[in-house]
């Protein structure tokens, strides 16, 4: 063997033994080993090096993708320099760049050669075959032929290297690479670029797809949505919420789709575990080693650290991952400020608390919540079952463990894959098992989020979940506040550490992370639950209670019973119970007290109390709320007690009680309810001047006579002594009393109103309804200028008011209702703000004291009364929306024709008058949505109505009403309901019967795509007209579809129904106790049939309803229903081709009270062609005698419910099902029945 061949030996031994001593060279763990380079370049430089190599090496750089390449470009000989040969074993790839010239070096070929012996069993070398052809290459032809040709003389003597060189090139060209042959040189550095960084920085692969990520495609779309890549800007994105949630896993798979758009990219796996153990400088470390692609001298100081990371990151796009923060400094440190980072930058941060990305400036949030119900399903049917779906026999059983992880994805999955391949009995002893006891690994994960409280937030996190779960938020920081904690702040902290959630102002807490707390109670003692912290199980207290068990370490117990329940408790088990600081007993009976309470009690709610007294040894020194509902107290204590703690008494319901205490000693007690304690007579004087008293409340204390004849309560806001019937003389009140908002005096026999009154400057409710002696108002009411609402209502002693009502500039609800007014200063209709204003039942005299009434302000009147004021303009009155004149005796021109100047108008009650008519000015009330003219006996016909988008019009018992109202532009309404029910009168009329269908006509002509539209007309008559051309006997009827039926192409526009029904013949449901209000009616339901998805839903589609008893013949019931109504998402995919209308009856009350029944009904589809047709003459109704003149007066039982646009509402049973519906909502809300 000659000099050369030995040494080529050596160093190949050489390599080899350094890279089995350092392992990095292990073919089956390359991952193991730190790359000094990503790539080795190899390259001729006389061909490439100024050109296409330098813009590849450039780009290469660009994308932080370390290269090496020999920048003196020496070819020194044949064999290279182990400074080479170093490179080129501590590169994870080679590009080989094949030049034409490439095969005339003999420095290339053997660093070629050096390749192929490093890298061959790594499969990292790839070529490009720059102005070359492979073949060429391969077969060494062309330029390499002349190339090897001059070698083979030069060499003669070492062939076997010739032979070497051969080989190489023959290896090199069957790789797969890359040619620049008709390509621009940008594209193809581009694609080499983008294939070599993805190989450098092999992604963290999940699956290989979302498939088995259940519910990640939304979270994935609203991660996108904050991260916008496309934005040139740098942005921090926070990802949070409780632990388990997938918080990771959704920052890796985001990492995995769009590393590829950056230069320099690093995920920092598990911040909060990895900092506690080796300290912020080492995750520094692992962050710079990454950038600068070798190991760094180990960061000592973070904040060099930190000056390092700007510098070298502050001109490169980054994307940088921080996972599982749970420390400030740890963003601070790793990912200071924006301006750390180059342009396009992306830096997202996974976090339990969202309290450090608000700190951090972090604007871009996203919490990541629970599954829902079907996604918790299907994942864990893929962990149970291994299938998309529980199998048939488990089906319910999948459903309670899903209901227990609560859409928690960790549980499901720990969970279903610890029920594989498990027999029915064991599903069950599982459930049972974790009911018992959270699973641990669970439990742990869950834990690490509560490990990172302070002792504060530990205990108030432990009161919330054994005892204020969904409780009222200012109410619970109300509670532990008094217990000695800043609960405002804790509470928000626990928020933004994912272990509380607030909805809709109540405090929740997941179903696991509530577990959890329990959790950590019992581990206090497993065995003796007396010797735990918190009790909160039924089985617990009872056995502490019951067997006297209790020790020092119980400080709150909390026990709700749902309904009152008798137990014999020791009563000296509290004796051991002396650090106890919460106590809530709900519905528990004891026949016997305490005779011991700890003087360590801060918060007492124990209704159903069982002593006359509290323990004579309780020293309540730091009591701050004390409730005893029902309780056996009849007098809290005797003499002056300091209490100064005590915020809040409740004794409601107490009947024993019959003297309030001295409270002298309790100067910081802020709410004080004593309602319905019926025996209590006597006040404590001193209650007067409780400075601190927020709330007194005396409802239904209906044996006091009299009360401290003053009041000097300068923080008092809210006094109810409503009910109080034996209470003849309000308090005066003195002092500074402005923060006093409500006052309720309702039900009490006073006569008068202290003219003091104008002390409560701060007033906004004064309740006076059915103060049945009161005479008079002071003039100082006048001076409230805050006062919203005054409710006068049932005052029937009440004849006069003040004047100069225009100072209440606020006043919003003025209800004069009952009263005995007769005369009205025109200054109560001046007040602008003025919303509601209802003077139902103010007869007075039954014409001209009732003209002289309106002259004086709200109305001018046709024939005024030359002594009464006549207002020409009702400007004033802009504000009004709802009016309630009904039962006045309002007589024919008592309404004026300027009515319609009220723009806000949108409520008018007009019922139980008697006018004729009603002014044709009425058409221009722009705002209204809702005419009541039940029981005007004496009207006649209706003029054109407003042509507002909603209107619903009821004329019950307008026994002489002939002409039906019409909306001029009809069009306009996508609600119309007419309700004439027993106006017989209408019956006959042939002109009036085709304007019904002449409105339902242009009613569907303004019918726009896609809106769903409600006509409904309720009148007397039993023929149903022949335009419905499907009609059937009974209360259902069945439609088949045309084949070409579709939401958005087809010509159907809706359904036109119509009902004939009539009062039921059963005696027993007329004979209605009259103190019941029974809703009686008819709702319409359809059931929609597709040939794939069968019979899928039912729907509510309509509702009539009145109070039982007032129909008195047949009646017909004439309703479209709009086709957009019918979601083409929940019924096309299924193949919509039938549907059944079906009326059913209904009644609020029993079953046998039913008072209605259908006789028969029919349907129309409502095709586009059926609204251009105007020669449709139609026949509603039959003649019929005209009733009137031979019926009995009806009753004047009023409606119990009026079909308005409302809120309310109400129950009704069917053989479906029953359901609670709106009135208003009835049209669209579909309701499912099994």
């Amino acid at each position: 063997m000659n000099f050369l061949e030995e040494r080529m030996e050596r160093w190949d031994r050489s390599r080899f033994r350094r890279e089995l001593l350092d392992g990095s060279a292990s073919a089956s763990a390359p991952t193991a080993r730190r790359w000094k380079y990503d790539v080795f370049l190899s390259f001729r430089g006389e061909d490439t090096r100024k050109g296409f190599t330098d813009h590849l090496y450039d780009k290469l750089q660009w994308r932080a993708i370390k290269t090496f390449k020999d920048d003196q470009g020496l070819e020194r000989g044949t064999f290279i320099s182990p400074e080479l040969q170093s490179a080129i074993r501590e590169s994870q790839f080679a590009i080989v760049v094949l030049s034409p010239n490439y095969a005339s070096s003999t420095w290339c070929l053997s660093e070629l050669a050096m390749i192929f012996q490093c890298m061959t069993k790594r499969g990292t070398i790839l070529p490009i075959f720059y102005n070359v052809d492979p073949s060429d290459v391969r077969h060494q032809r062309g330029t390499f032929a002349e190339a090897f040709t001059k070698h083979e003389k030069e060499h003669k003597e070492n062939m076997w290297l010739v032979d070497r060189w051969r080989a190489s090139l023959t290896n090199v060209s069957n790789l797969a690479g890359w040619t620049s042959n008709d390509r621009y040189e940008t594209e193809l550095i581009k694609e080499v670029v983008e294939a070599i960084w993805k190989k450098v920085h092999p992604t963290y692969t999940l699956s290989g797809s979302t498939e088995n990520l259940v519910g990640i495609d939304f979270r994935l779309k609203y991660i996108d949505m904050l991260l916008f890549v496309r934005a040139n800007d740098v942005r921090f994105i926070g990802i949070w919420g409780m632990g388990g949630m997938g918080k990771t896993t959704l920052a890796r798979l985001v990492y995995e789709r769009i590393s590829h758009e950056f230069q320099v990219i690093s995920f920092l796996a598990n911040i909060r575990e990895r900092s506690s153990k080796s300290g912020l400088a080492h995750l520094q470390d692992q962050l710079l080693s990454l950038i600068l692609k070798e190991k760094t001298t180990q960061v000592w100081d973070v904040y060099s650290g930190s000056t390092m990371t700007k510098n070298l990151l502050s001109n490169k796009k980054v994307l940088l991952i921080l996972d599982d923060v749970d420390k400030l400094n740890q963003l601070e440190i790793l990912a200071g400020k924006m301006d750390w980072f180059g342009p396009g930058s992306r830096i997202i941060v996974t976090t339990r608390n969202e309290r450090l990305l608000i700190e951090h400036g972090i604007d871009k949030r996203y919490e990541v919540l629970g599954l829902n119900d079907d996604q918790a399903l299907h994942l864990f049917s893929l962990k149970a079952f291994k299938t998309d779906h529980p199998e048939e026999d488990y089906v319910e059983l999948s459903k309670c463990f899903v209901d227990y992880a609560g859409g928690h994805p960790l549980a499901l999955k720990i969970l279903g894959s610890s029920l594989y391949k498990r027999g029915q009995d064991a599903w069950n002893s599982a459930l049972d098992k974790v009911k018992k006891a959270p699973n641990a690994v669970i439990f742990e994960t869950l834990k690490i989020s509560y490990d990172g409280l302070d002792e504060m937030e530990k205990k108030v996190f432990l009161d919330v979940a054994c005892f204020h779960t969904g409780n009222d938020k200012e109410r619970v920081i109300e509670i532990l506040e008094n217990c000695g904690f800043c609960a405002r702040i804790v509470i928000d902290v626990l928020i933004e550490k994912s272990l509380l959630s607030i909805l809709d102002g109540y405090v929740m807490m997941h179903d696991l992370t509530q577990e959890m707390g329990w959790e950590i109670v019992r581990q206090e003692s497993y065995q003796e639950p007396g010797r735990r912290s918190r009790l909160w199980l039924h089985n617990e207290i009872f056995h502490i209670f019951m067997k006297d068990t209790g020790t020092e370490a119980i400080e709150g117990i909390a026990l709700r019973l749902p309904e009152l329940e008798q137990a014999q408790w020791n009563p000296e088990s509290f004796s051991k119970i002396c650090n106890l600081k919460f106590l809530q007993l709900h519905n528990l009976s004891l026949s016997v007290g305490p005779k011991y309470l700890s003087n360590a009690l801060r918060f007492i709610d124990w209704s159903w109390y069982p002593s006359e007294s509290l323990p004579q040894n309780f020293q309540p020194d730091e009591l701050s709320e004390l409730s005893l509902h029902h309780s056996k107290i009849d007098r809290l204590w005797s003499g002056m007690k300091n209490m100064s703690c005590l915020k809040y008494i409740d004794l409601s319901h107490s009947q024993n009680l019959t003297a309030t205490p001295d409270f002298t000693g309790i100067q910081n007690l802020e709410r004080l309810v004593l309602e319905s304690c019926t025996n209590l007579v006597e006040i404590h004087p001193s209650i007067a001047v409780l400075k601190r008293l927020k709330i007194l409340n005396f409802r239904n204390c209906n044996g006091i006579k009299s009360f401290p004849s003053a009041l000097e309560m300068e923080s008092l806001e809210v006094l109810v002594l409503s009910g109080c019937s034996k209470l003849k003389r309000v308090p005066e009140f003195v002092g500074n009393m402005k923060k006093l908002s409500t006052l309720s005096l309702d039900g009490t026999a006073i006569q008068d109103v202290p003219s003091s009154i104008d002390h409560l400057t701060g007033l906004i409710s004064l309740d006076l309804k059915d103060c049945t002696s009161l005479l008079c108002l002071p003039t100082a009411i006048c001076s409230l200028k805050s006062l919203k609402t005054l409710n006068l209502s049932g005052c029937s002693k009440l004849e006069t008011i003040p004047e100069n009502w225009e100072k209440i500039e606020c006043l919003e609800e003025l209800d004069l209702s009952g009263t005995a007014i007769r005369d009205s200063p025109s200054s109560l209709f001046l007040m602008k703000s003025l919303k509601v204003l209802s003077l139902r039942g103010c007869k007075g005299p039954p014409l001209k004291s009732w003209h002289s009434f309106l002259h004086f302000g709200l109305f001018p009147t046709k024939n005024p009364d030359p002594m009464g004021f006549v207002l020409t303009s009702l400007d004033y009155l802009y504000s009004l929306s709802k009016l309630d004149l009904s039962d006045c005796n309002l007589c024919e021109g008592a309404i004026p024709d300027d009515i319609g100047c009220l723009p806000s108008l949108e409520d008018l009650v007009l019922r139980g008058n008697d006018f004729v008519s009603l002014p044709a000015s009425i058409r221009w009330l722009d705002s209204l949505k809702f005419l009541n003219l039940d029981s005007c006996k004496s009207l006649q016909e209706l003029p054109d109505l407003p042509s507002n988008e909603e209107l619903t019009v009821t004329t019950e018992d307008c026994t002489c009403l002939k002409v039906l109202p019409h909306p001029p532009n009809i069009s306009r309404l996508r609600w119309f309901f007419f309700r004439a029910v027993n106006c017989y009168r209408l019956v006959g009329n042939e002109a009036r019967n085709n304007m019904i269908f002449s409105m339902l006509q242009q009613f569907l002509q303004g019918t726009p795509p896609f809106v769903i539209h409600s006509f409904n007309i309720v009148t007397p008559g039993s023929e149903m007209p022949e335009w419905f051309n499907i009609q059937r006997a009974g209360d259902s009827i069945v439609v088949t579809l045309p084949d070409d039926v579709h939401p958005t192409r087809s010509k159907l526009k809706g359904f036109a129904l119509c009902a004939v029904f009539a009062p039921q013949e059963n005696p027993a449901a007329l004979e209605i106790d009259s103190l019941e209000c029974h809703a009686c009616g008819i709702k319409c339901l359809s059931t929609v049939t597709g040939s794939m998805s069968g019979k899928t839903s039912l729907l509510v589609k309509g509702v009539y309803y009145h109070k039982a008893g007032q129909i008195r013949s047949d009646h017909l019931w004439l309703l479209y229903l709009s086709f957009k109504g019918y979601d083409p998402r929940n019924y096309w995919k299924g193949g919509f081709h039938q549907i059944e209308f079906s009326f059913k009856t209904f009644c609020s009350g029993p079953e046998t009270n039913k008072c209605l029944k259908l006789k028969k009904c029919g349907v129309r589809l409502v095709k586009a062609e059926d609204h251009n047709n105007s020669n449709n003459s139609i026949s509603l109704y039959e003649p019929m005698e005209d009733p009137h003149c031979a019926l009995p007066e009806p009753a004047n039982a009023e409606s119990a419910i009026h079909m308005k646009q409302t809120t309310d509402h109400f129950d009704v049973a069917g053989s479906s099902g029953s359901s609670s519906i709106s009135t208003k909502e009835s049209v669209y809300k579909r309701l499912k029945y099994d």
